[in-house]
């Protein structure tokens, strides 16, 4: 918003250039999005306290120290990060940019039913919200809308095709497949971070680090100088989404300050489902689809630990896990909670740096 009604002004008066510029904007997001966090932080979980009496309920087939450790935890703090990632994406992102209205209802669209499925929840005082092929068929609506909406915006040589990273020229064209292997993207980032949220700061941090990766992708992508520099696919218009980014990074941070161990709020589903398509449709917009699988390397090990698990059980009536997703395996094993969470924001930052690296790898 304030691009748009101060960046036309600049030519007269030189302070109002300063609009015209990402990454003052992109800066300008997290601040906003971290003051909306700090200052609604508190109502809103007290609000939640106040709503739903007993918290989350707390998986009986869990980890036991769960349920004397998070018992009475209020959940769905996600509607915290949705209001601050949605007032500093409207304040600073320019909201002539489909690609910014894209993106913005997709992470709606996902953070709608992750907040409908945490209610019936606590409603019901029970793990089971939505069914799981109800929930599954809304978010693959709302992703394939979202995809065909994309194919209009992108440029013609790159509607239908999958970028590979290291190599410079490389296009796959994936024709009729394009629709369903995007949304699967998108689908499969939310429901890989819904699955890696499971202990105190444990998803947020890795959300925020692949929010800043994305950020700086955006950025190079969107500026064709840059992306003819370092032979990425230009991507006119989708620099706008660094903003969104930053606004998504500020959001978590806010987020993390009520939710560092012990965590006064979960996020619920409201918050890691709309964080993960968020992340998953700006992937698709920059033709970064396989590089999120690397910069989220942490949610796909959290989503394929649970795949396999379920595999193996079905098919041999042994668990290659003590529990699945991963994390609650390493807790059977005995290490503390804090332990996890450090290790795995180590292991996040690692396979971000090296996303990071196939941009200049080609």
């Amino acid at each position: 918003m304030l691009y748009n009604l101060f960046a036309p002004l600049a030519d007269g008066h030189a302070i109002f250039n300063l609009f015209r510029y990402l990454t003052f904007r992109t800066g300008g997001a997290i601040i906003t999005a971290l003051i909306v966090s700090f200052l609604f932080g508190p109502m809103i979980i007290n609000l939640l306290r106040l709503r739903q009496g007993n918290g989350q309920p707390i998986r009986k087939d869990g980890p036991k120290s769960h349920l004397l450790a998070k018992a009475g935890t209020p959940t769905m703090g996600g509607v915290l990060i949705l209001l601050a990632f949605s007032m500093a994406t409207l304040l600073w992102a320019d909201l002539g940019n489909q690609f910014v209205w894209v993106v913005l209802l997709v992470t709606l669209g996902f953070g709608l039913v992750g907040f409908v499925d945490d209610y019936l929840k606590v409603t019901r005082q029970h793990h089971a919200g939505l069914p799981g092929k109800m929930k599954l068929i809304i978010e693959v609506v709302i992703a394939g809308a979202a995809i065909v909406w994309i194919g209009h915006l992108l440029p013609g040589e790159l509607k239908g095709n999958l970028a590979i990273p290291f190599f410079k020229d490389a296009l796959i064209d994936l024709g009729w497949f394009f629709l369903p292997f995007s949304v699967l993207v998108i689908v499969g980032a939310s429901n890989a971070v819904n699955l890696t949220d499971g202990l105190d700061g444990l998803a947020i941090v890795p959300i925020m680090i692949a929010a800043a990766c994305f950020g700086f992708v955006c950025y190079l992508v969107g500026n064709a100088v840059f992306a003819n520099y370092l032979q990425l696919h230009s991507v006119p218009g989708s620099g706008e989404l660094a903003v969104v980014c930053g606004a998504l990074v500020g959001a978590s941070l806010g987020f993390l300050w009520f939710n560092a161990p012990p965590a006064m709020v979960f996020m619920g589903d409201t918050g890691s489902l709309s964080a993960g398509g968020s992340l998953g449709a700006i992937s698709v917009i920059t033709k970064h689809e396989l590089v999120l699988a690397i910069v989220g390397g942490l949610f796909v090990l959290e989503a394929v630990s649970v795949i396999v698990q379920v595999i193996s059980f079905k098919v041999t009536g042994q668990r290659v896990f003590r529990m699945a997703p991963l994390h609650h395996h390493y807790e059977q094993k005995g290490w503390q909670e804090s332990t996890i969470v450090i290790r795995f924001w180590i292991i996040a930052l690692i396979l971000a740096l090296a996303g990071l690296a196939t941009l200049k790898l080609r």
